[in-house]
């Protein structure tokens, strides 16, 4: 659940993680310069369609109240959500019916407002005709290989993901072949133009944080133009035991055009990113 105003950005994950007949639920905390993660014990998670509950913190569809307070974290406030923007159908389309996948994303959002407060260690992080994105994952684990990234621009949202995803076998027993997936939505103007491989997406260029994926006359180019990011904990094999870094505002290049013309193009210093393929 990222919010992002003008000049500050939080994102807020709360999960529940089952391994082994272990359960445990968490919540990580990410702003532009610092990430924290806070477990908790099974007993404090609940959930109800899509409203979550973990201790004293609240989630649902109308926004979100948070209050932790540890040695390392204090936080306390109160987000409301305006009219979520929803897909027009799943973002994983057909591979959303495949058994055994090791992720399956959502997005429950592109794009809303957002309005309220949050004291995060004594700063004040407000948020006023902010803007709030939504998504989700399900799974045992992260692909090995991804790219991720999300992003505001002047009349609309954008997300792209690409990952090597296996489809034979099961990684844990050491036999399998993948495909590059691919995965996006430009919402622009009320429109959703869509990139997935099930449409016919396919990467043409993937290599030092310049991404281009092409789809029927249309290309949409992202540029990773600085290095960087803070650790965030991730699934392996139902485990939280893996370390991913995510840049919740960073500086990149995002370039749309269909049918040869531009769309439109521009650099941005608020975007997010999670750069994954070593």
């Amino acid at each position: 659940m990222k919010c992002q105003s003008d000049n500050q950005t939080l994102a807020v994950i709360p999960a529940l993680h089952q391994c082994g007949g272990k359960v445990t639920c968490s919540i990580q905390l990410i702003t532009d310069s610092q990430v924290w993660i806070e477990t908790f014990p099974a007993e404090k998670f609940s959930r109800k369609n899509k409203c979550i509950d973990i201790g004293r913190n609240h989630f649902s569809l109308y926004g979100m109240e948070l209050s932790i307070h540890t040695e390392e974290l204090a936080v306390e406030g109160r987000l409301s959500y305006g009219a979520l923007t929803p897909l027009k159908y799943d973002i994983m389309g057909p591979f959303s019916l495949v058994p055994f996948m090791e992720c399956r994303h959502s997005v429950w959002s592109m794009q809303h407002s957002v309005f309220g407060r949050i004291m995060l260690n004594g700063e004040s992080y407000e948020f006023e005709h902010a803007l709030g994105y939504w998504e989700g994952d399900r799974g045992y684990s992260f692909p090995k290989k991804y790219v991720w990234t999300h992003c505001f621009f002047r009349g609309g949202s954008l997300m792209l993901s690409v990952a090597e995803i296996p489809v034979l076998g099961f990684p844990f027993i050491g036999k399998s072949i993948s495909f590059t997936g691919v995965i996006g939505i430009v919402w622009w103007r009320g429109k959703e133009f869509r990139f997935a491989t099930y449409l016919g997406a396919r990467v043409v260029e993937n290599a030092d944080g310049r991404l281009r994926v092409v789809q029927k006359g249309m290309e949409l180019e992202v540029r990773l133009l600085e290095t960087g990011g803070y650790p965030l904990k991730a699934p392996e094999l139902g485990n939280m035991v893996r370390t991913i870094h995510e840049s919740a505002s960073c500086r990149a290049f995002y370039r749309l055009h269909i049918q040869g013309e531009s769309v439109f193009a521009f650099e941005t210093e608020r975007s997010s990113f999670e750069y994954e393929y070593s």
